[in-house]
């Protein structure tokens, strides 16, 4: 295939990732007529039709389903190459795209970041709050945070803090005229504090372990959150119970805002990794923001 041809495939890709003529022109810089023309020109060559057009959606078909899923990772392997060589040339620089929740970010990145970026102003950090199992290479983030016993194995994974426990508590004014659990399925008596998961629409079940007996108990209350900081200025009022990371509540329990239960039943788990595709050749800068974040115990 002639070489000029790889910019007709790079068109076929946004559009076919963007479902879009009209956001994918505008991604690329060109009109969408002219971006229209490149990818019909591309499937004339090919005697294949790549995208099905309607006047409400763009989709691949299934010849252009492949193509995407041949072409896409190979031409991204030659711009994170050709990314890293342009890099060298100068200090680091260039945007880093990192997904995590609310508490992850708290807890390990923003302390990691506050201190890197101000010596590397080229470097540009987006950080996205996502509480699903995101898929990074398809929505093209550079990597992503979550607790170790939940990273792909076909990711690297860089450890960047210490293991956690996670924490059922609630407010003074919650237990008054209330007995405190003394066991997991206690809590189907309480109110409280729900978190919804967007990886699969359902609310999380709470997790429970002592020696070897586990517990997962579905909870009832007035109040879903998709995130761990709503979740505790609720606690906080008095709305009801929330599980949340211990870390995040210490402050609280010693000015006696909250009151911890069932800690013998909240088991240590494996903390925040920062996972990111194996095939990926590290820029000078992606490769500074893992060091700062990488967890070195008690050194």
């Amino acid at each position: 295939m002639p070489r000029t041809d790889l910019n007709d495939i790079v068109a076929f890709l946004a559009v076919a990732r963007e479902r879009s003529f009209t956001r994918a022109a505008a991604k690329l810089g060109v009109s969408q007529s002219a971006l229209s023309q490149t990818v019909r020109g591309l499937e004339t060559r090919l005697g294949l039709r790549l995208l099905t057009r309607t006047t409400r959606s763009v989709a691949p078909t299934e010849a252009g389903d492949r193509l995407l899923r041949a072409a896409g990772p190979r031409l991204e392997e030659i711009d994170a190459e050709l990314t890293a060589l342009t890099a060298l040339r100068d200090k680091p620089s260039g945007t880093i795209r990192i997904t995590a929740h609310d508490h992850a970010i708290r807890a390990v990145l923003w302390p990691a970041l506050e201190t890197l970026l101000p010596a590397y102003p080229d470097i540009k950090v987006e950080v996205v709050i996502d509480y699903g199992l995101t898929d990074i290479v398809a929505e093209r983030y550079d990597a992503g945070v979550r607790s170790g016993e939940m990273v792909a194995k076909d990711m690297i994974a860089v450890r960047i803090g210490p293991d956690m426990r996670s924490a059922v508590v609630g407010a003074p004014s919650y237990f008054a005229g209330r007995p405190r659990p003394k066991t997991p399925r206690d809590l189907t008596a309480h109110t409280c504090i729900n978190l919804r998961l967007p990886t699969h629409g359902g609310l999380y079940a709470w997790e429970f372990q002592k020696g070897k007996h586990e517990l997962k108990v579905r909870v009832e209350g007035q109040l879903i959150f998709n995130g761990t900081t709503p979740m505790l200025d609720a606690a906080l009022a008095g709305f009801g119970l929330a599980y949340v990371p211990e870390d995040a509540i210490q402050t609280h329990l010693a000015t006696g805002r909250l009151i911890q239960v069932l800690a013998d039943w909240c088991p240590p788990y494996p903390g925040y990794h920062l996972y990111y595709p194996s095939r990926r050749q590290p820029t000078p800068a992606f490769a500074l923001v893992v060091e700062a974040l990488r967890y070195r115990g008690d050194a």
